[in-house]
């Protein structure tokens, strides 16, 4: 790991050199973590990364240890929604990197190695690789029950990556909105799973609707109810909505977990409900 770290230094990035195979740390540290989810969408801007940390967060509520990877290599935002920007990660005593822990959970994203939040990442395909496979390779994750994973959008090297060094990946979550250009997208990262070997866990639509504050009406911004049709055309399990809710985007930029940060809230409860009922069907073994 300390050849990725030599290479963030202000924006301008070098080959990393001395590379060795990482297959027996990664098999090494994979054998502690029981479930691996892959976080994954066709298009930016639905509201991806939220759902992964407060599903992160949801399952740690719940008693699970919880491990939250950040492989946007590019555009790495899980650092300033879970509170630990400028957050540099430390070596233990092995030469193993620690991540970052927030609440109970285990943090690494590509921006705590960056020496400034507006240095650019300027790699190709085999270098993004090498940092996936360090992340899990050269990371102390520990004992974990779920690694919960945030790719960029697209089927693209970044999730790739993780298929390839995850073989026996637990499964992946297709986050979409419901409006048709970003159902058809989630209909080709369903079928980059499948075409991967990877089960599909289910499907999230995010931005379903918005309930106006003032007079309580709901207003079909994106449309609404997409998504549960295309898992019903795809066989696939309909895990939950969420709607807008302008509350949602501030605690992210709080760098606070919506779940942890309001009470008594009905979208709070929604994303709670959708990660009880990833859990269920992951520990039931009823993925599709």
């Amino acid at each position: 790991m300390v050849s990725l770290l030599t290479t963030c230094k202000g924006g301008e990035m070098e080959k990393p050199k001395g590379f060795r195979p990482q297959k027996p740390k990664v098999e090494a540290t994979l054998k502690k973590i029981k479930y691996e989810i892959l976080i994954i969408s066709g298009k930016g801007g639905v509201g991806k990364s939220t759902l992964a940390v407060n599903l992160a967060y949801s399952l740690a509520a719940k008693e699970r240890s919880v491990g939250l990877l950040d492989v946007d290599i590019h555009g790495p935002s899980i650092g300033k929604m879970t509170g630990i920007e400028g957050v540099s990660l430390t070596v233990d005593e092995n030469g193993k990197i620690k991540p970052a822990v927030k609440d109970g959970v285990r943090i690494v994203t590509m921006a705590s190695l960056l020496q400034s939040p507006d240095a650019p990442v300027i790699w190709r395909g085999p270098l993004k690789m090498k940092a996936i496979e360090q992340f899990l390779g050269d990371i102390n994750w520990g004992e974990l029950d779920y690694l919960i994973i945030d790719a960029p959008p697209g089927t693209g090297d970044e999730p790739l990556s993780v298929c390839q060094l995850i073989p026996k990946l637990t499964g992946s979550v297709i986050i979409t909105t419901p409006q048709d250009v970003a159902l058809l997208d989630a209909r080709k990262t369903v079928s980059f799973s499948r075409a991967l070997g990877v089960p599909v866990i289910g499907i999230v639509e995010n931005m379903s609707g918005f309930t106006c504050p003032y007079c309580g009406k709901k207003i079909d911004i994106f449309k609404t109810g997409g998504a549960i049709k295309a898992a019903k055309q795809m066989n696939l399990n309909f895990l939950g909505d969420v709607p807008l809710d302008p509350k949602i985007v501030d605690s992210s930029d709080d760098g606070k977990p919506f779940i942890t940060a309001v009470e008594d809230n009905p979208n709070a409860e929604k994303l709670e409900q959708i990660a009880e009922n990833i859990m269920n069907i992951i520990e039931k073994n009823k993925i599709t």
